[in-house]
Order: C-alpha cells, then sequence, then structure tokens
C-alpha cells in the first residue's frame, strides 16, 4: 500500500509518495539504487593476480576495461592484466566485460552484474550499459578505491550479489552556466567525472550569455576578443573573461564520450545575446554601440528578427557547433526575450507584416521555427526553455520546462518530448538551507525536496507519458564564481537527482536514501570534492 506523506523541512512541505511500511530493499550502498539487487554470502577480492576480460574484437567495451583498470590502480597499485575472450570463460578471479547473453529487456543502457567469490561478470547490450556495471562495482568497492595514491592494509573486496538494472529516463541531465562565470576545462571534466559516477549522461553546456560569449567561432573572431571579456561583475571593478578555443571544445566533447556522457551545447538566441551585440551590433534593431553586460538579469536588447542579417549570422555559427558537438540536439534558449525593441524596429515589424503574424510572440516563434528548420536540415534537432511555447510551437522542438511544470505538460499532451526542469526542484543555485550558507541567488531547496521530485505529473495523458524523456538540474553561475562553490551547489543535491532519474519510482524511499548517502558522503571525501553535510536531524 501507497500513502502520500506530507514533510515540512524547515517551513516548507515536501510532499512524498511513499508506502505505508518500509520497502524490503536489500542493503546495497550505491547512488542510484539499482532496480534489482540480490544478496549473498561472501565476496570476491581483487589482488595483484586478478584478470579483466572483455570479449574480443570490441573496442568500446575495451575502453571500459582500461577505464576499469585505471580506475582500480591508483589506490591498490594493482595494474591488473587485461585480455580478450572470444566467448563464455569459466575462470576464477576474473573480472569479465561482455555484451554476450545479455537480453535485450534492459535497453543499451542497462546491465546485469554477478559477483561470487570466484568471478564478477557484467553483461551488458552495449559498452555503455558496462560502463554503468563498472560504477556500480565502483561503488561496492571500499570507499578508499577514490584515492589516487596507494592505500595500504585494505582488503579490495566485493560483496556477493546479482543485479539487474536499468535507467527509468533517457535523458538524465546536469547543467552548467559558464556564461556568468567561466570555468575552466579541468572543472568541466570533473563535473562530467561525478555525473558519470552516479550514471548522469547529458551534460547541458551554457555557452553563451549577456554577460559572455564562452566557445571559439572562427567566422566571427570579435565573439570572444570582444564579447568574452566584461569589465566588472555586479559593480566589482573586476574585470572577468574567459572562452574555450574548438580545440578544448573537441576535448571536452571526446572526453565526455568516454564516459558515456552526451554533452548539448546552448546558444542562446534570440535573447541573453548582449554580448554578442556587443562584438557585432549591427545584429540588434538599434545597431549599438554595446558593451559585454555587467549586470545580472534580463535585458532589452537581443536580436533583431527582421534582419536577414540576424539569421545568416546564427546559421554560421551553428555550423561550427554542430560540427564541434556530434550529439543529436542543439540547445537554442529561446527564454526571457523581452519584446520592446522589436515593437519599435521597423524590420521587425514588416516581418511580422510579411508573414502575417499577430504579434511578436508569433515573431518570436517564426524566429525559434526558422533556426529549427535549417537544424533539422542538418540533421539534428533543438531544444529550448519553454518560453518556446509562447507563439506556437516549432514542428519538432523539444522542451525544457523550467518555470514549474506546466510547459512540459503542454508540449507532451501536444506530442513534443519533453526534460523537466522546474525551479522548485532542479534549480540548484538555490539555498540548500535557511541560513549559514554562502551567497545565492534565492530560493530554497534542500536534499529532501530534490529526492520528492516525480518528473511525470498526473496532468499528462497516460499515452503521452512516454514523451517525458527525462529531467535534468540546472546550476546558473551568477553568484558562484570558483569551482569549489560550483561543487558545494551540486553535491549532494547531484546524488537525488540521479536518484529520481534513474531509479524506479516505487523503489525510491528517503530513509533508505538517507542512508545509502552516508557512505557516499566518505565518497565524495575521498575523491576531494567540496560539498554541504546535511545538518543532523534533531
Amino acid at each position: 500500500m501507497r500513502r502520500l506523506i506530507l514533510i515540512i523541512v524547515m517551513g516548507l512541505p515536501i510532499i512524498f509518495w511513499q508506502c505505508s511500511t518500509a520497502p524490503d530493499l536489500p542493503e546495497v550502498d550505491v547512488v542510484p539504487r539499482p532496480m534489482q539487487v540480490e544478496t549473498d554470502t561472501g565476496y570476491f577480492e581483487v589482488t595483484p593476480e586478478t584478470e579483466i576480460l572483455f570479449e574480443r574484437g570490441n573496442t568500446d567495451v575495451r575502453a571500459v576495461a582500461e577505464y576499469l583498470a585505471d580506475l582500480i590502480q591508483p589506490a591498490t597499485g594493482f595494474s591488473l592484466s587485461m585480455r580478450p575472450i572470444s566467448g563464455f570463460f569459466a575462470g576464477k578471479n576474473v573480472i569479465i566485460l561482455t555484451t554476450k547473453d545479455s537480453g535485450p529487456a534492459r535497453g543499451t543502457e542497462g546491465y546485469a552484474l554477478q559477483v561470487d567469490s570466484n568471478v564478477v561478470i557484467i553483461r551488458a547490450l552495449s559498452a555503455t550499459g558496462i560502463f554503468y556495471g563498472v560504477q556500480t562495482l565502483r561503488q561496492l568497492l571500499p570507499i578508499e578505491i577514490e584515492q589516487k595514491s596507494l592505500v595500504q592494509d585494505v582488503h579490495w573486496t566485493i560483496p556477493a550479489v546479482t543485479i539487474a538494472d536499468h535507467p527509468r529516463f533517457k535523458w538524465r541531465g546536469m547543467h552548467l552556466d559558464v556564461g556568468r562565470h567561466f570555468f575552466p576545462v579541468s572543472f568541466i571534466k570533473k563535473y562530467i567525472d561525478v555525473m558519470a559516477l552516479y550514471k548522469l549522461n547529458t551534460f547541458h553546456w551554457h555557452l553563451t550569455e549577456d554577460q559572455g560569449w564562452r566557445i571559439e567561432i572562427k567566422k566571427y573572431p570579435r565573439l570572444t576578443s570582444v564579447g568574452s571579456k566584461r569589465a566588472e561583475s555586479q559593480g566589482d571593478g573586476i574585470p572577468h573573461a574567459g572562452y574555450y578555443t574548438q580545440d578544448e571544445v573537441r576535448d571536452v566533447v571526446a572526453y565526455a564520450a568516454s564516459r558515456f556522457v552526451t554533452v548539448v551545447p546552448e546558444i542562446e538566441m534570440p535573447g541573453h545575446s548582449k554580448a554578442a551585440l556587443a562584438a557585432y551590433p549591427e545584429l540588434s534593431c538599434t545597431g549599438g554601440p554595446f558593451d559585454v553586460e555587467t549586470r545580472w538579469g534580463v535585458h532589452s536588447d537581443v536580436y533583431c528578427a527582421g534582419s536577414e542579417k540576424t539569421f545568416e549570422f546564427m546559421e554560421n555559427v551553428l555550423l561550427e557547433v554542430m560540427d564541434l558537438f556530434p550529439g543529436e540536439v542543439i540547445h537554442i534558449g529561446g527564454d526571457e526575450c523581452p519584446k520592446a525593441r522589436w515593437e519599435k524596429c521597423p524590420k521587425c515589424q514588416q516581418r511580422i507584416a510579411d508573414e502575417s503574424l499577430a504579434n511578436e510572440h508569433e515573431l518570436q516563434s517564426y524566429f525559434i521555427t526558422r533556426i529549427e528548420k535549417f537544424v533539422n536540415s542538418h540533421g539534428r534537432n533543438i531544444i529550448g526553455w519553454d518560453e518556446i511555447l509562447e507563439g506556437g510551437l516549432a514542428p519538432n522542438a523539444a522542451v525544457m520546462s523550467w518555470r514549474g511544470m506546466q510547459g512540459g505538460i503542454e508540449a507532451a499532451n501536444a506530442g513534443h518530448n519533453v526534460v523537466m526542469a522546474p525551479t522548485s526542484f532542479c534549480y540548484f543555485d538555490y539555498y540548500q538551507a535557511k541560513s549559514g550558507e554562502p551567497k545565492a541567488i534565492g530560493g530554497y531547496l534542500p536534499l529532501e525536496k530534490v529526492y520528492s521530485f516525480e518528473p511525470v505529473p498526473a496532468e499528462i495523458a497516460p499515452e503521452k507519458e512516454h514523451f517525458i524523456i527525462g529531467a535534468q538540474a540546472n546550476l546558473w553561475s551568477e553568484y558562484i564564481p570558483t569551482p569549489e562553490h560550483a561543487e558545494y551547489m551540486l553535491l549532494p543535491r547531484m546524488c537525488a537527482l540521479a536518484e529520481v532519474v534513474w531509479s524506479p519510482k516505487e523503489l525510491r524511499y528517503w530513509p533508505d536514501f538517507k542512508n545509502r548517502m552516508e557512505i557516499q558522503y566518505q565518497r565524495l571525501t575521498e575523491l576531494g570534492l567540496n560539498f554541504r553535510v546535511p545538518t543532523p536531524e534533531n
């Protein structure tokens, strides 16, 4: 029997669907919780003689084997031998990675893990599933495995267990805004590593903003020579600058792919574009001049929707972006675009007349639809914030619902793919406690509330629920100037979001998650990450 319970946390209500009695959940200190777990007695011990076996001829599985060997080596000091095998191998003291006899039910990201005293076997349909099985295996090892130097006097044992697992959603995302504050490539890779540990698979890289353009576009060099630099931030008098070269972008994309993370770039349009307009003012309605914005917020100057120069520029930028990012989806923003300049712009008004548009909201829909057609013509799809619904949604666009759930509900019921990212559950730039926290943009989002998030609302027709393809958390960086601060805002809330998007809804049980997080806090410490330790309950 399930019941609805209401918990009051620091004055705010949090709703959980929860079993009336604690579910019978085997003890396994893994986040996110696997779908099926059977525990047994005994253990497998990794020793210097342990071998990693992988199927012959599968280079992707071999790469996962190498990842596992590299993961094990620093703390143990063991340089495990690896060798290919053609079929099943019934040896001892071996870890086997195979796509043989995997069964299709778990999909390409699912896996089966079997551990006994002689052998560890990870089976999956693809290297992706094997990689997620490796992450589970990693979490079953002693937490000292995360050390980057040799650890003495540890028995590297893995408890005997049988696990069958696959994710609930295909889009399991995390976002990072590098426009307001720039973060180095080293941190981007660290961020991706933590995502991979918790089986998150989509990194939404917010690359352009009013306050900074962060990606090299060779056809338009002023985007970075001018647009990547601002004089100060909120009146602090301190210049801020930075951008990623195309080589650095390719490096990040390849690094993410090796961890089975897809990078989704965001190129903001038609609003949040002051940095680009500072570089190329002719793309605006007024002609400028402009400075890269130094204040947070929403600003009136946006791309001119009546000018053909704007669409030529956007298409050229997107050609270079699509060359750098091989994933299916390009994020085009679409949020918070004031219409004041369009209302007074002769070119925009002429566009409205020529296209028989009703108003400036339909002009924005025209803008997004035109961009979508261009992106679709190159074999890609777009996603945008839920404002792209206003004036009519582009035919093939997916929606990222951030202003609550309603935009996602409307889009899903209309047959569009949706990623749920509402502020109330998914904005990690909000405070984690009512006091004693570093400065944030506002709002309050404790760990418990993130864990209570249900991405599929009841208002969606049952036959349309499959249009909810997942969820993600967003980290906007107005008040997050350093990697250490970003880590603090991400963790441990990222762990809760990971379980929301991976684990079956019926297995999510807050007391169980809270208990499993105790070992995760130790793991995060071993990894050298900065995170918030939850306040002890009275």
